[in-house]
């Protein structure tokens, strides 16, 4: 009887451990493992993606609200930068008022997803991406694993949802953003005090406990929780710029502990099963939280898995992430941030990058600094000849709208699609990329892109080949002060193109221009009456 009861105290014991442990998520089981052996079954991304060339994304969240650019809820806590005076001047010193109160501050009162996507549509967005969460770590769904949300606090609204909803609407691809693998080190700088004036010693608010917050806006949640400031500093954390050498994981950045890997699985896994995206941005090198962690790989599994049960057996899903080697352009597409590639890509691949700042920048706005409409439409054509897609940010207000430059520079690119875009989307790469001096001359890559701008301006001598059927598609990037286009890839005899020609025409001319075909090339005499672009043409070739 002793040794039942014994038995019955220790299985009541157990029955009550377990349900007062929080509930965990599993990953799917399917054709995909969580090893990069199994995802490079993945190969590359589906047609649907290839297909659609051009997406819009709203990096948007509480660091917007200060409207003082990108990283804003890491450099307030660097003592004399600029977003740390900024804060103080404007919230107060960062051991009083830190970004739990910007979170607090900020409200989204004017957000209209519905316009804002209809706008975006307009502009031939064929997906769009809403940020689920930055380094700043917090969640702009109905977390069921993180309390610092969007749903609990700040706007109170699911901005994921809102997005989604709207997305689907307007018949769009939906992603999602997740960035918050960094947090256990990006926040570090939260940790610190100031070294001299009036504040000199007292610690800024990430090292503040939950037990800090009774009679504060904020008592009953853990301020830990969104800084992730419990454990020990990261090799030289005083250097604000180390992090850059770090964010693989290497070179003495502080390794998260267990509980931290489980969250981010647990965050991650519910994000999908709630909103179902299509697409997964991850800000890491090749792979959340790798290689001091595999949850990524779970992720990513179960993501290709429930893609393939819900799809008849294809995968659809694309995850992005970054610095992939060759083998690991097999599991995941690769994306490159403000650059592009040279070269064609073997694989499909995406830029992204933005009209600004990440996050809204007022000075940007103030000086006139924003990519220009004709900007956007080069890069999009350079990168779609290389087998790309680009991924534009559209700065968004902390109210929630964008402001009338940026809308009058979607405007431009929108009208520049009414006439051309057939040239753009479900097309593929040609033979070569392009011809032109740009197109001959070198620019790298600089770690994760970072090329961007760097090459001399686009002359008439610049051209751009994609295709479709049996169509070729000469972009030219600038109009010619002579009326003709030479291009010199089309040369009568030369191998890249021997057959014959059916028919030129100019995207949106009712007028056939003239053409021959010389050992220099295809030369075309453009219509008299063809009004000069500001932007860029297309010759369309058919018969290839």
């Amino acid at each position: 009887m002793k040794m039942l009861k014994t038995i019955y105290r220790a299985l009541l014991l157990l029955v009550l451990l377990s349900s007062c442990s929080p509930s965990h998520e599993k990953a799917l089981e399917g054709m995909y493992e969580p090893t990069w052996e199994s995802l490079a079954q993945y190969d590359q991304a589906p047609d649907w993606f290839r297909d659609a060339k051009f997406g819009i994304w709203a990096h948007w969240g509480p660091q917007c609200q200060p409207e003082q650019g990108d990283w804003y809820a890491r450099f307030m806590y660097d003592e004399g930068s600029h977003q740390y005076n900024w804060h103080v001047e404007n919230y107060g010193h960062p051991s009083e008022v830190g970004f739990k109160d910007v979170i607090h501050s900020w409200k989204a009162e004017n957000w209209n997803p519905d316009a804002l996507m209809a706008l975006y549509k307009r502009v031939g967005a064929q997906y769009f991406f809403t940020l689920g969460n930055h380094h700043d770590n917090f969640d702009l769904w109905d977390s069921k694993y993180h309390e610092w949300n969007a749903v609990n606090l700040g706007p109170k609204k699911d901005i994921v949802a809102g997005w989604e909803k709207a997305a689907r609407a307007n018949g769009m691809y939906f992603g999602v953003s997740i960035h918050s693998a960094h947090a256990w080190t990006w926040y570090e700088t939260a940790q610190r005090s100031d070294k001299e004036g009036a504040f000199k010693g007292i610690p800024y608010d990430g090292t503040l406990q939950k037990e800090d917050g009774k009679g504060t806006w904020w008592e009953g949640y853990d301020p830990q929780e969104l800084y992730a400031q419990n454990h020990p500093l990261s090799e030289e954390s005083d250097n604000t710029g180390r992090i850059h050498s770090q964010w693989g994981w290497e070179n003495g950045a502080a390794v998260p502990s267990d509980d931290y890997f489980q969250n981010f699985l647990d965050r991650n896994i519910d994000m999908i099963n709630k909103y179902n995206p299509d697409l997964i941005y991850y800000d890491d090198t090749s792979m959340p939280l790798w290689p001091v962690s595999d949850v990524g790989l779970q992720v990513v599994s179960h993501f290709y898995n429930k893609s393939i049960q819900e799809n008849n057996g294809a995968n659809n899903a694309v995850v992005f992430a970054k610095i992939l080697t060759e083998e690991q352009k097999n599991s995941l597409v690769w994306d490159v941030e403000k650059g592009v590639p040279d070269q064609i890509q073997e694989k499909p691949w995406q830029t992204c990058t933005c009209l600004g700042s990440w996050h809204y920048d007022r000075s940007i706005y103030d000086n006139d600094r924003y990519k220009s409409a004709k900007t956007v439409v080069h890069m999009l054509i350079d990168i779609i000849s290389k087998n790309g897609n680009l991924l534009l940010s559209v700065p968004m207000r902390g109210d929630g709208t964008i402001d009338e430059k940026e809308e009058a520079i979607l405007n431009e690119v929108a009208a520049w699609m009414d006439v051309n875009k057939e040239s753009i989307f479900d097309t593929r790469p040609w033979k070569i990329f392009g011809e032109g001096p740009v197109a001959e001359s070198v620019n790298p890559l600089q770690a994760q892109g970072f090329n961007e701008g760097r090459h001399q301006p686009y002359s008439a001598e610049d051209i751009r080949f994609v295709t479709k059927g049996n169509v070729l598609y000469a972009h030219v990037m600038a109009q010619p002060e002579n009326g003709e286009v030479v291009i010199k890839s089309l040369a009568e005899g030369n191998p890249l193109f021997e057959q014959a020609i059916n028919e030129i025409s100019i995207l949106g001319v009712d007028a056939k221009p003239s053409y021959e075909r010389n050992s220099e090339g295809l030369v075309v005499t453009l219509p008299a009456e063809m009004e000069s672009s500001e932007i860029s043409f297309v010759i369309k070739i058919d018969g290839i």
